[in-house]
């Protein structure tokens, strides 16, 4: 059997079992292309190994493509379409997690600022389109790929929604926005419904000049020319810049802020804020409170004006 028919079973079994499979796939596409499409027992394990390290250190990439081709191979050998596995024997201690980078208010304020440098007669709408992106996902701690899959259908002015669909975890929820947020919808869309509509209301919320979806990759080269025109930078020692993506766990760190310093019950606000962002178990959200100095101090606080309380009413 050639490699590319069991790859083509494998995604298949699991697309057929309710699984998306997209990234699995695309790793099995860059796969092929490294080790060729040969028949399985002809496998040379020194390029499965090859394709596994890449270039560079070690990072969590390396666990993830080993543990994609694992699965495709444990499949091969339950089948008998083979009877080892060419991974290599010895997998290297898991890399520390990504650090995300909290953005200040302030910073967040430069990035909105640098948005006037996308300006362009060519693309009228695009530094108020980048603009309004940015200004959603800290709005509504939407993750990048949410906010880029919404359609004008799926924002709804009079309820104050916005509909996000089948998002990581296969599920569809409803994201209430406040009024702030929506009137900065409400504008932007006025301006949006001049632009070409391929798909009518199913048409990206947030396009191109063209009507078409704007694409990740675009957003995050966009997005680092805003960084460095805003100043934005790590000076935590960690080596990845801050991402896109830092906005939703900004977004996630500064709701903990505000509700420690309004001295809510964050433990019983926990659950409500990770069904907001969609997360499938509240223990997701709960990582978030040990992310910053502010949120620290502001739990320790806490704590202090508890345990003096207590000690109060017990002299």
């Amino acid at each position: 059997m050639k490699l590319s028919q069991l790859i083509t079973e494998y995604v298949s079994l699991k697309q057929d079992m309710g699984m998306r499979f997209n990234s699995e796939a695309s790793i099995f596409r860059s796969f092929l292309r490294s080790v060729a499409d040969s028949d399985l027992t002809t496998v040379d394990p020194s390029s499965v190994v090859a394709f596994i390290a890449g270039k560079g250190p070690i990072t969590a990439y390396w666990h993830l493509k080993y543990k994609v081709l694992a699965g495709l191979y444990r499949f091969a050998i339950s089948r008998g379409y083979v009877d080892s596995s060419p991974l290599p024997t010895t997998v290297p201690k898991q890399p520390e997690p990504l650090r995300p980078y909290i953005y200040s208010t302030e910073e967040l304020q430069r990035l909105l600022k640098a948005t006037d440098m996308l300006e362009n007669p060519m693309s009228p709408l695009q530094a108020t389109t980048f603009r309004t992106l940015l200004l959603t996902l800290y709005g509504t701690g939407l993750r990048i790929g949410e906010a880029l899959a919404l359609t004008i259908a799926d924002l709804s002015l009079a309820d104050r929604l916005l509909l996000v669909r089948v998002s990581k975890f296969f599920k569809t929820r409803l994201v209430p926005m406040g009024p702030h947020l929506m009137d900065q919808l409400q504008a932007y869309l006025l301006k949006r419904r001049l632009l070409p509509h391929p798909l009518c209301e199913d048409s990206s919320l947030f396009s191109t000049r063209t009507g078409s979806a704007l694409s990740y990759h675009r957003v995050r080269k966009i997005f680092s020319l805003l960084r460095k025109q805003a100043g934005v930078q790590r000076l935590d020692g960690a080596t990845l810049a801050p991402r896109i993506h830092d906005i939703r766990h900004t977004f996630a760190v500064h709701r903990l802020e505000l509700w420690y310093r309004e001295g809510a019950d964050v433990q019983r606000l926990l659950p409500q804020l990770a069904t907001y962002m969609g997360h499938v178990d509240v223990s997701e959200t709960q990582r978030y409170l040990s992310m910053t100095p502010e949120l620290l101090h502001e739990a320790s606080r806490r704590f202090e004006n508890y345990a003096l309380t207590r000690r109060v009413d017990h002299d």
